[in-house]
């Protein structure tokens, strides 16, 4: 568990990869913000977290259920910590007026990674903080 990276995950760099390649630019891991996000796109209010399931308790991934046995009480404690802090800075990021958006782990497996980086940059570009929601 200890080689486990905080950034610069193979997730993250996918994510980035695709929206470099789509022509949005962005600044990584950046601290002045709470949860220093993994991309921040200033020019579309937008921040984005690509988060583990595991780490980040996935609610109904199957990913997220299995706790480790050994030690249960720690990692319990643990990951229910993690779980508020992020809830707590998602929703400090809302009240500064940035649209949040979690890309998560078993949403970029192979089956299903393209439909959700299209989405994603759907959701960034399309619907860029302007009052115009057409409920999608």
């Amino acid at each position: 568990m200890s080689h486990i990276r905080g950034k610069d995950t193979s997730i993250e760099r996918m994510v980035r990869s695709f929206l470099f390649a789509e022509g949005l630019r962005f600044r990584k891991n950046d601290k002045r913000y709470p949860g220093h996000p993994d991309v921040v796109l200033p020019k579309y209010r937008t921040i984005i977290f690509v988060n583990g399931c595991f780490w980040h308790m996935h609610e109904g991934c199957p990913k997220a259920t299995r706790v480790p046995k050994s030690n249960v009480e720690f990692w319990t404690a643990k990951l229910l910590r993690n779980h508020e802090r992020d809830v707590r800075q998602r929703a400090e990021l809302e009240a500064d007026g940035w649209k949040v958006i979690v890309v998560w782990e078993c949403e970029l497996g192979k089956k299903v990674r393209d439909e959700r980086l299209e989405r994603l940059y759907r959701e960034i570009v399309d619907d860029s903080g302007k009052a115009d929601d057409s409920g999608e």
